[in-house]
């Protein structure tokens, strides 16, 4: 298959707010693809490249040699490209990295080197990722859709479900829970505070829900399998190398095979957290001569031991098997309540401790891998969204010489740039943090207006925020009271971060 298929494709589907549409589009390009192109056709229509890594960044696709007049790549032959500038490492690999992208992007026509910059830098908002791009492969493969989402979640990426679906459904009935391949975290959603959580979960008044402590750290999912441990974060990359301690824990643990869910977490000599900074820091280093604090697991959830799946068992009968298998100090404090009062209490305290909030589970549900259902529900003492820096302005006084007030967008497929405005803040920020985002957004700039520094949508960062106010003064019709900065979220995409329909549902609630 060409890429100028594939290409013109996902400009269709750019041009398209209808998701039945969208579908469309994409099955009947799925329906063209041979065997051999359907793994990269499915992931570049999710908007990513096969290679975790090619060592490219926006700044190896900005300077580009003149493009084509006419479409010659196929897709086969771009996936074979970027596995080549994948395997370059050493001296002299910068300019052999350099001269592969000229050779590449000398072939492609306008349209498609604008394509590929957009997939190379994780840009490529079309408003259809993965879950447009599965419900696609189940309509070509003529598959239920509940079994490639499943299949997904399990094997860790579309791509390979839909290789399975394209093989039948009991093909992807066979992709199972696999001991050494991470599968999909389950996510929870929110609620503005307890009671609201509890009357979602315990209706009647009477029905019991577990309550946890909800820590600022890394998430981590740990695998087992004899003395073989593999750590990966949220977004499935393998850690196992940076978090000794970790690995420590897991085989000292009374079983051979398992898999955990929980967080690591950099803790202070009494016992308190450590600001997220300092773990995710800690977790970042490769060498032991970094390191200067230990990071503690503790784990909430366990979906397999020594030859038994708990991913479809309830709740309260995988919580019975992490108790037995991991001791106190590294399970995640949890309460057992129907009352209300008791739940509010301990949510009180676990925030005094200097956690970040209480996530609160139905112990009647399956681990729903991959999924952000109303199965948990997390509850934090202020409202927070996860938004994308769009611009940054000079700081002045104090700050002159920094960049200092960003500019916070949500994401809005109906905006052509993919986000719309909702405020700016400069709260929050400490000299160090305004030193990293000076380094940082200049190197994202795009152009620049007066004070102002337009920078690529690519940063995510998490914000505090009081309430929200209509106004005419931002596109989206609201803006931000007293938004704050927490932290910048390196470990989320900006396809990741919140909706303006999710910030309209705080107004709603």
């Amino acid at each position: 298959m060409l890429l100028a298929e594939l290409v013109a494709t996902s400009a269709e589907v750019s041009a398209t707010r209808s998701r039945k549409a969208k579908v469309v589009l994409l099955a009947e390009l799925l329906g063209r693809v041979e065997p051999d192109e359907l793994e990269v056709v499915v992931s570049y229509l999710g908007g990513a490249l096969r290679q975790r890594r090619t060592g490219l960044g926006w700044r190896g696709v900005s300077d580009l040699p003149p493009p084509a007049d006419e479409p010659s790549l196929d897709v086969l032959e771009v996936h074979e490209a970027f596995e080549a500038m994948s395997r370059l490492s050493g001296p002299g690999s910068q300019t052999a990295r350099r001269e592969a992208v000229v050779d590449l992007f000398a072939r492609a026509t306008p349209a498609e080197q604008k394509w590929l910059q957009a997939v190379v830098t994780g840009n490529l908002r079309q408003g259809a990722l993965d879950a447009v791009t599965q419900e696609a492969v189940a309509v070509v493969a003529e598959v239920p859709l509940a079994a490639v989402r499943r299949a997904a979640m399990l094997a860790g990426s579309t791509v390979a479900a839909a290789g399975a679906a394209f093989e039948g459904e009991a093909a992807l009935a066979a992709i199972t829970l696999e001991v050494g391949r991470p599968v999909m975290p389950m996510l929870a959603s929110s609620a503005p505070d307890v009671a609201a959580a509890m009357a979602g979960l315990s209706p009647d008044g009477t029905t019991e829900v577990a309550i946890d402590a909800k820590l600022d750290g890394i998430r981590i999912q740990v695998h087992r399998e004899g003395d073989d441990v593999l750590v990966v974060t949220r977004s499935l990359d393998d850690i196992t190398g940076r978090l000794p301690e970790v690995v420590e824990v897991a085989r000292s643990l009374p079983a051979e095979r398992f898999v955990l869910d929980g967080e690591a977490l950099a803790l202070t000599d009494d016992g308190r957290p450590m600001a997220f900074q300092d773990t995710a820091s800690r977790t970042a280093q490769e060498s032991a001569q970094d390191r200067q604090s230990d990071v503690t697991p503790h784990f909430f959830d366990l979906l397999h031991v020594d030859g038994r799946d708990l991913l479809d068992s309830p709740g309260h009968e995988r919580l019975a098997a992490l108790d037995a298998l991991v001791p106190e100090q590294h399970r995640v404090r949890r309460l057992v309540t129907a009352d209300p009062a008791s739940a509010d209490a301990f949510a009180t305290e676990t925030v005094a401790a200097g956690h970040e909030g209480v996530v609160l589970k139905d112990l009647s549900a399956p681990y729903a891998a991959g999924r952000r259902g109303s199965a948990w529900v997390k509850v934090k003492p202020v409202h927070t969204l996860d938004l994308v820096v769009l611009a940054v302005e000079w700081g002045s006084g104090r700050r002159e010489g920094w960049l200092s007030n960003i500019h916070l967008g949500a994401r809005d497929e109906t905006s052509p740039s993919g986000f719309v405005m909702l405020g700016k803040t400069f709260k929050g920020m400490t000299d160090e943090m305004l030193t990293w985002q000076t380094e940082r957004f200049l190197g994202l700039e795009t152009h620049r207006e007066g004070h102002v520094v337009h920078v690529r949508p690519e940063q995510v960062v998490e914000i505090a925020f009081d309430g929200l106010q209509r106004s005419t003064r931002y596109p989206g019709g609201l803006a931000l009271r007293f938004a704050r900065v927490l932290r910048y979220r390196d470990d989320k995409a900006p396809h990741e971060a919140d909706t303006i329909e999710m910030v309209r549902s705080h107004v709603a609630g």
